[in-house]
């Protein structure tokens, strides 16, 4: 019973190759260079949580036993948060109360995205972005919506099976902007 916690599960791989995916999206130095996303702990923070938010949006949608892929991917995220939290010298003692923050942080973000999204209004997007990733507003929050809501759309267009082998896209990060 005991190894079943140490044994790998079947869709561990398709966990880590989305979870990859959206990093590697969030990382994408054109939102930083191009688009006024600061380049910090705080700002690539808040970019995995919006491309985190934009593959649950479109998993929710799915049958209660295909969600559990976007559980498995929820679990992924903050398993990650809580290494890098240590890796960046956190102490222990301090790493449960940083997680619970940072689990505020997402479901608010994921509530206002949501929110924004459903309505179909740009401007309460644009805000919520403007709230939550950009630092600054040298950053042009219609550009950022507009991907958001371009990825969005894309990803709800995908079968729910490209998810289950782990193959995502997002689109790509128009370029521009600032310099």
């Amino acid at each position: 019973m005991i190894l079943s916690l140490f044994r790998r599960k079947k869709q561990d791989a398709t966990i880590e190759t989305l979870y990859g995916a959206i990093v590697a999206q969030a990382r994408n130095p054109l939102f930083y260079r191009d688009h006024g996303v600061p380049d910090t702990v705080q700002g690539r923070f808040e970019m995995v949580v919006l491309h985190a938010f934009l593959v649950l949006h479109r998993l929710k949608e799915e049958s209660e036993e295909r969600r559990q892929l976007g559980q498995e991917l929820f679990d992924m995220l903050f398993l990650d948060f809580d290494r890098g939290l240590r890796e960046l010298g956190v102490s222990d003692t301090k790493v449960p109360k940083k997680i619970r923050q940072m689990g505020e942080s997402f479901y608010g973000r994921v509530q206002a995205y949501d929110t924004a999204l459903a309505g179909g209004e740009g401007e309460t997007l644009e805000g919520a972005l403007a709230r939550n990733v950009l630092a600054d507003l040298s950053g042009d929050t219609r550009v950022l919506a507009a991907y958001v809501r371009q990825a969005a759309a894309a990803l709800a267009a995908r079968p729910y099976e490209s998810f289950l082998a782990g193959d995502i896209e997002f689109p790509a990060v128009p370029a521009g902007g600032r310099s």
